[in-house]
């Protein structure tokens, strides 16, 4: 059943959008529907500000007036979200909403994709991915936060240093 859960757009009014986070995170909790609402998230981001009393950091809403739920859609569950006070709707076509795309959940970095990674700086990776597939190299570097790895790869006789993401490469001792 959490296979069957999507990310969904609601529309609230302005400045509404904790309070309508809170009070369909209580709802759940109280009808104890975690099995149908697994999440509800307010994409933030950290800005800093110049004010004249220097360099301020602050966070704020990416997209003012919408709070995004990953739940099972059912009419029970369209119901709990929809009657919360300050909710207008869920973004879609008339009464139907429309889940957000695995990539688009990713781009907006509501929900992280780890990747567990079974090589170090030194080991000897292969390329699995992208036009060096097959190609072995030595992990230089790893950057696990922008999901980067540099190997020095071999190529017409030269050692090459090469800038991969993180699952296009595997240890190559397996």
């Amino acid at each position: 059943m959490a296979d069957a859960a999507k990310w969904y757009v609601v529309h609230t009014y302005s400045g509404y959008e904790n309070t309508v986070k809170a009070t369909i995170e209580k709802n759940v909790e109280n009808r104890h529907l975690q099995d149908m609402i697994h999440a509800v998230s307010i994409p933030m981001e950290t800005v800093t500000e110049i004010t004249d009393n220097g360099p301020k950091t602050i966070e704020r809403k990416v997209f003012p007036g919408y709070v995004l739920v990953k739940m099972v859609m059912s009419d029970e569950a369209w119901y709990i979200v929809k009657s919360v006070r300050g909710v207008t709707g869920f973004v879609g076509e008339g009464n139907k909403p429309i889940p957000l795309t695995d990539d688009e959940v990713y781009q907006m970095g509501v929900e992280k994709h780890t990747i567990e990674i079974a090589y170090q700086i030194g080991d000897t990776v292969r390329i699995t991915d992208g036009p060096l597939d097959g190609f072995t190299g030595t992990v230089e570097a790893l950057d696990v936060d922008k999901n980067a790895v540099t190997v020095i790869v071999s190529m017409f006789g030269r050692e090459t240093p090469v800038e991969l993401e993180l699952d296009q490469v595997e240890s190559a001792l397996d």
